[in-house]
């Protein structure tokens, strides 16, 4: 088979190891038995009366036999510890390589056991830990391409629907028709922009660059963006920031994210509610936080609220024309330059908020 090249390949170095180490060792004493030890021997034989040539088959007989039976117990002995010791890597190894194999076929949750010495027990840990990693990443593309696959089938149906209708003459081309074909499309315009900004901040392009800003500004010049939705929801707002509240941020995405966080607000406030936008600067921070009143978020939702397209009661939210990715993408643009983002919500209200490093 052709994995058992790579682990025969590894059993084969560690047995040719073994026996070099093995073959020096015997190289070394055998020079210092047979040559050095037999002259020694010979010199004190004849010094007591005997031959040279007695002296030398005395030594043959009694060493000679001797060392050449060690030298083949240690060759055997290495033998057999290499083969042990390689049978010992090989194993976790093995099941390592025929794991990323099931692995890199799509079957994420594979995993191996902890076994062998503690580089191998690591190895083993780090791949789980890829594993679990790609898993959790496969699960949410698939999460990811259904739900964006679902808004988008919805209003394209609402359009086809009032389309055939209009063609048919059972709608009547009014004012009212074209407004709600109008607020189809603007729901998808919506949709596509929000899945751009997910894609841009996936991609590893670098980050854009900061610049001082005066936060407390760029908060006012939000919420007087949003006032108008404000009116017409009836909506009162009030503010709690500083004259001014020096920040380092990107321009573009810190109105991104002010804006997203007010429009969530304003989706989620009923009529005669109340918007509170506050900001304070904190040791080594700055939070920023945009509270609602209205009906709270339950605290199981809680901490899944700025996942990609997780929504509350979904249906509610559907009909209230989110597609439960402004706060992603809130979490995705803060965390991006070292801030935090969060969330609580009690009975009658809401508070959502972010921080960033002063």
């Amino acid at each position: 088979m052709r994995w058992l090249t790579p682990l025969q390949g590894i059993a084969g170095r560690i047995a040719a190891a073994a026996l070099f180490v093995a073959g020096v060792a015997v190289a070394v004493l055998g020079v210092g038995v047979l040559v050095v030890g037999a002259s020694i021997f010979e010199r004190l034989m004849v010094e007591h009366g005997q031959t040279a040539a007695d002296a030398r088959v005395m030594f043959d007989t009694a060493v000679g036999m001797v060392f050449v039976t060690a030298a083949v117990v240690a060759a055997v002995v290495a033998i057999l510890l290499a083969a042990l010791l390689a049978r010992r890597l090989a194993r976790p190894l093995d099941r390592i390589g025929r794991a990323a194999r099931r692995v890199a076929g799509g079957d994420y949750a594979t995993r191996v056991p902890r076994e062998g010495p503690e580089e191998l027990s690591s190895l083993a840990d780090s791949f789980n830990q890829m594993a679990e990693s790609l898993e959790s990443q496969e699960h949410l593309r698939r999460e990811f391409i259904a739900n964006a696959a679902h808004e988008l089938r919805t209003p394209l149906t609402n359009l086809q629907g009032y389309l055939e209708a209009l063609r048919a003459g059972v709608v009547p081309a009014e004012s009212a028709t074209f407004e709600s074909l109008a607020e189809e499309v603007d729901r998808m315009v919506r949709l596509s922009r929000g899945l751009d900004a997910l894609a841009e901040g996936d991609l590893a392009t670098p980050p854009p660059a900061l610049a001082e800003l005066d936060l407390a500004d760029a908060i006012r010049s939000a919420v007087d963006m949003a006032m108008p939705a404000m009116e017409r929801g009836q909506l009162a707002v009030e503010l709690d920031v500083p004259a001014r509240l020096r920040a380092r941020a990107n321009p573009d995405q810190l109105a991104q994210v002010l804006s997203n966080l007010l429009q969530n607000a304003i989706r989620y406030t009923p009529p005669g509610g109340l918007i509170t936008v506050a900001a304070a600067a904190r040791a080594g921070s700055i939070l920023v936080t945009v509270a609602n009143t209205g009906e709270g978020i339950p605290v199981a939702d809680l901490p899944h609220i700025f996942e990609r397209f997780y929504r509350v009661e979904k249906s509610r939210d559907r009909a209230r024309g989110g597609a439960g990715i402004g706060l992603a993408i809130v979490k995705q643009l803060v965390e991006a330059r070292g801030g935090r983002v969060g969330a609580d919500s009690s009975e009658g209200l809401t508070r959502v908020w972010f921080s960033l490093p002063s």
